[in-house]
């Protein structure tokens, strides 16, 4: 069965740990770190991924963390993953350690990869990250494309007074790659909320300054995705995908069909929300995983996605998983 008749997606963290501490994911400093004994084990999420797929559908999984490639033997839970059958087996990634894993991550059955680049300016790339390097990540970028880990997804969160000046360039430079390019609105989540008002800048601002060279048609809008994307004609003549994710501005929460499972074991039905719903209990120690329990654990998750636009998370999002 499917609840309202459309499968799941659904966002896996596989740890907390990221070596960057983005302005909007995470605190400079005091950010304590889960425990490792309390990540679920691999075996443990492919067990929650099967009943998903088996009781409700699931079209897709996105590996996520903190950073995925920090998790020790990343690649088998790629495989271990794939070997479900699902059909869109992503990761998302600040493509700082990409470089030299790439043909593992194919051959392991990764479908694809979507890379945070929130700067193409060395210096402004290292003060919005707090400790990482442009070039490491644009390896990663270009060994991905040569794995044809594809479509590959370039995501900017913009940001007033730090990066929106380089939306145009970004998107010029995902259209020479052959990348598609995704434009976020930040959120008002964990560290981002204190200085939210000063930084927002809507999905319609940034489209409005991309017009200056793009002509934008919009492509069929799907009623579970988070991105309205467009085929964006340059005044070259060359096109591109480029997509502007609006949680803010233009809420999409009528046709989300998104879970997070934390690294820890926590289900969350809404990123905007903070409550959530312990499905480590009903995983660990067993021959076979509480399959009645985690299909009420899911219902439940369900019914904590938000009715109106307030955002109320005080989680850091590194906690959480992008």
């Amino acid at each position: 069965m499917t609840l309202c008749g459309q499968p799941f997606s659904l966002r896996l963290s596989v740890t907390d740990r990221c070596a960057l501490r983005c302005l909007y994911c995470a605190a400079a400093e005091g950010f304590a770190f889960a425990p490792r004994d309390e990540q679920l084990s691999f075996e443990e999420i492919v067990a929650f991924a099967r009943v998903l797929k088996t009781s409700f559908g699931l079209s897709k999984v996105r590996l996520t963390g903190g950073e995925p490639l920090q998790r020790a033997g990343f690649e088998k839970l790629v495989e271990m993953l794939a070997a479900l059958g699902v059909g869109d087996l992503a990761m998302t990634t600040n493509g700082q350690l990409l470089a030299g894993k790439t043909a593992a991550l194919k051959q392991a059955g990764l479908r694809r990869v979507n890379v945070s680049l929130d700067s193409l300016d060395p210096d402004n790339y290292r003060a919005l990250v707090r400790g990482g390097e442009l070039r490491r990540t644009l390896a990663g970028i270009e060994a991905a494309l040569s794995a044809g880990l594809t479509p590959l997804k370039l995501n900017m969160v913009v940001m007033r007074g730090r990066n929106d000046h380089e939306a145009l360039a970004l998107a010029r430079f995902g259209m020479e790659l052959g990348c598609d390019v995704r434009f976020l609105e930040l959120m008002p989540i964990g560290v981002a909320a204190a200085e939210f008002d000063r930084h927002f800048v809507s999905s319609a601002e940034v489209r409005a300054r991309l017009a200056a060279e793009f002509e934008f048609t919009p492509l069929p809008e799907e009623p579970a995705e988070s991105s309205r994307d467009f085929v964006a004609e340059h005044r070259s003549g060359r096109t591109a995908t480029i997509g502007f994710i609006s949680p803010y501005s233009q809420p999409f929460c009528g046709g989300c069909r998104r879970l997070r499972l934390t690294s820890t074991g926590v289900l969350m039905g809404c990123l905007a929300r903070s409550q959530g719903v312990p499905l480590a209990p009903h995983l660990r120690g067993r021959a076979e995983p509480d399959r009645e329990a985690i299909i009420a654990a899911v219902e439940a998750a369900v019914r904590l996605k938000r009715t109106d636009g307030e955002f109320v998370q005080p989680r850091e999002m590194v906690g959480i998983g992008g």
